[in-house]
């Protein structure tokens, strides 16, 4: 998630930035969009209408390349949604953060029987570093650029960095570069050359550590709604197999509550089977 956050803080504030580096012009007009596509809502990292292109660049960030549902298709169903609400030329990029062999990074469409869909893809550890490092938008990304030397590309991002003028911008941007540089370097060579200071100061870092926190907590309790759902099924049915301790673990709070009162008229491992399969 921490990612996540610091890719699409940097989208937010630095649009002009991204739509001409991907983009490849010089483009002024960029309207942002809001980010939660309707339907079953799902939530793109960031979206830029370019009304003098009549265009919209869709952009997302990805750490790994497996995901549930893929990527491709969902890349698809973002498409779908935007074509549908906007109805407008849409160019979609997918850049992905961390180097890896997989040759799932190297896919750029989806192709089922007559349904062929495509995009393109910017693996960011192939992309030279020299552009990134012109823009204070795009600075936290140089550091996973190609480089010859990593301790030097560290130096001269830190440099950038200690040329912010404006001191929260300055905080936002070295706590972003912290925390993408991990994804690539040991933490004793990040912190030869970055301010700790600076990013714990950031009112960013700060939110998202926050985030995590309040999502530590929302695990802790979902988890200790599983353990209490599957304490009582043991007592009512007996052994619940692993597939279905499996299912239960990965049911919503919503759900375990509904679980946890239905369960009382279960008489046996049938019952519980029919209800997940409902409620699923």
């Amino acid at each position: 998630m921490a990612y996540d956050n610091i890719c699409r803080y940097l989208a937010v504030e630095y649009p002009d930035a991204f739509v001409n580096w991907l983009l490849d012009g010089d483009i002024t007009a960029i309207q942002p969009l809001p980010t939660e596509l309707n339907l079953e809502p799902i939530r793109s990292d960031a979206l830029y209408l370019l009304p003098d292109r009549n265009q919209i660049l869709h952009l997302e960030f990805q750490t790994v390349p497996a995901s549930k549902p893929t990527l491709p298709l969902r890349m698809l169903d973002y498409w779908v949604r935007l074509y549908r609400k906007y109805s407008c030329s849409i160019e979609q990029v997918v850049i992905f953060l961390k180097e890896t062999t997989s040759e799932a990074v190297y896919i750029n469409q989806f192709a089922v029987d007559k349904t062929f869909h495509s995009y393109h893809v910017v693996r960011i550890w192939e992309q030279d570093s020299s552009l990134l490092l012109t823009n204070p938008g795009l600075l936290p990304l140089a550091v996973l650029a190609q480089t010859d030397s990593p301790a030097g590309l560290l130096e001269q991002v830190a440099a950038k960095v200690d040329m912010i003028k404006e001191s929260d911008k300055q905080r936002n941007i070295s706590a972003c570069v912290e925390v993408l540089a991990r994804l690539k370097f040991e933490e004793d060579l990040v912190r030869q050359f970055l301010r700790e200071e600076l990013m714990r100061e950031s009112p960013l870092y700060q939110e998202i550590l926050q985030e995590g926190i309040q999502q530590g907590i929302q695990q802790g309790i979902q988890q200790g709604e599983v353990t209490l759902a599957l304490r009582l099924l043991t007592r009512r049915l007996g052994t619940v197999s692993p597939m279905l301790q499996a299912q239960i673990q990965q049911l919503s709070s919503v759900q375990l509550e509904a679980l946890s009162e239905a369960l009382l008229d279960f008489s046996t491992t049938e019952d519980l089977i029919a209800w997940l399969q409902v409620h699923q």
